[in-house]
């Protein structure tokens, strides 16, 4: 089975674990860390995707300020959504070379792998044709959108779970009018326990994509990125002075 380092960082936002992934991705791309499975859950934000009508974004100026909601354009596929509290976002930071060459596959494993979490808390949950993300009672209750570059993804998906639907009415989520967004608190009619659900979420995509997880803190994998970016500075120099000789 393949290693999956998997770290919970906890409350963020957006532009820092954007930021945290870009970085994750060039060491993955460089073959110089394991693949990795990160999970947030982010202060208030809309992020855009490379399809989005600007058009989609329904709130004003004035009530992106006084929520506290930032707004970004962002280089993953698909269009727009919300993230915030209560809602599980994972970044899987993964070298699809060890699985798959397929990007419609993968897309299919993240619906399955979020599918599956569902059901593990009694909550049918199934896949709409034509479209990308996984639905309960013909509602939307989780999003997905990704980038591959050199077959190293990045981005991932956004699970409702304790989520305040309600954000979504000021949009117009991934570009679809004629339906709605639930949550599984909505859904099962009480509070989940969310942690519950990152170790479901965890063992779901260790069966779809066939992983061997392994936990580590926040702080952990921070000092390991440092010195794997040190490591390949170094390499790098050597190279070059090397070339120049």
């Amino acid at each position: 089975m393949i290693p999956l380092l998997v770290t919970n960082i906890g409350r963020t936002r957006y532009a820092e674990t954007w930021a945290l992934q870009q970085e994750l991705w060039k060491l993955r791309q460089a073959n110089a860390l394991q693949d990795t499975l990160l999970l947030t859950e982010h202060d208030h934000v809309y992020t855009l995707g490379k399809s989005t009508d600007d058009n989609h974004l329904l709130a004003s100026q004035d009530e992106l300020k006084s929520s506290g909601t930032e707004v970004f354009h962002v280089d993953r596929g698909g269009d727009i959504t919300y993230h915030g509290p209560g809602q599980i976002v994972g970044y899987p930071i993964i070298d699809l070379n060890n699985y798959f060459l397929d990007i419609h596959r993968y897309l299919r494993s993240l619906e399955e792998v979020i599918i599956r979490t569902l059901n593990a808390f009694g909550i049918l949950a199934v896949r709409e044709k034509d479209m990308t993300g996984v639905w309960v009672n013909d509602e939307k209750i989780a999003a997905i959108g990704v980038k591959v570059s050199r077959w190293v993804t990045m981005h991932g998906f956004a699970l409702n779970v304790n989520t305040d639907v309600s954000k979504f009415d000021r949009i117009i989520p991934c570009g679809i009018f004629h339906k709605g967004v639930t949550s599984m608190q909505r859904t099962m009619g009480h509070e989940v326990n969310i942690e519950s659900v990152h170790e479901a979420i965890v063992a779901s995509f260790a069966d779809v994509l066939g992983s061997q997880p392994v936990w580590i803190e926040k702080d952990q994998l921070k000092r390991t990125m440092r010195n794997l970016q040190v490591r390949l500075q170094r390499e790098n120099e050597v190279s070059q002075s090397i070339t120049s000789e």
